[in-house]
């Protein structure tokens, strides 16, 4: 059986910011189905890094200097990642692969009501319409123990307390049940009861 995701000798850099060290370097891993995995380290040791480089969503002032990340969601032919064009990897992205960053203030879009961003994956990836969409997210911020889902639905970014987006980006993770979902310190904003419910 093919791992869940298998990443080899992984190395990104930054040249125009005139450090000689990569971000992150050589870095290898394999991931099972059903297994966890903790990757720890100082501020700057190239964690979010990684996590981005599995995304698709690094800067532009990034480089991929060599490596290959083989994901195989379904047990199937692994298919690398660092070699999709980006509209074939955003079938991939938030649907099989998700992240919950780190930050939801730069995270979600703050022109969008929470429930808008929600649905959006829900009718992109699950193929619902915009009512089923609806329904399904309330359940979700349900789910993340936000408490009153109709006001989120409707309420802005910026009219949520940290707890609250973060919770919003917890949701949005988890809505189409991904075959890998990596966590950027996700429970950072939260109270240790919530925490503990979250996870």
């Amino acid at each position: 059986m093919h791992p869940l995701i298998q990443i080899r000798n992984l190395t990104v850099d930054f040249p125009g910011t005139g450090s000689a060290a990569p971000a992150l370097q050589d870095f290898s891993m394999e991931l099972y189905r059903g297994e966890m995995l903790a990757v720890v380290g100082e501020s700057g040791s190239g964690k979010s890094v990684m996590s981005l480089t599995l995304m698709n969503l690094l800067s532009r002032s990034a480089r991929i200097v060599q490596g290959s990340v083989m994901f195989s969601p379904d047990g199937k032919e692994p298919v690398n990642l660092l070699a999709l064009p980006e509209k074939k990897f955003r079938t991939y992205r938030g649907n099989r692969l998700a992240m919950i960053f780190q930050e939801p203030m730069t995270s979600l879009n703050p022109v969008m009501t929470c429930g808008a961003q929600l649905s959006e994956p829900l009718m992109l990836h699950k193929k619902l319409n915009r009512r089923q969409a609806g329904k399904e997210a309330l359940s979700l911020f349900s789910k993340v123990q936000l408490a009153d889902p109709e006001r989120v639905y409707k309420k802005y970014p910026h009219q949520l307390s940290g707890g609250q987006r973060q919770r919003v980006l917890i949701a949005m993770a988890i809505s189409c049940n991904p075959s890998l979902l990596i966590c950027d310190e996700p429970t950072t904003a939260l109270d240790v009861r919530v925490q503990k419910m979250i996870l």
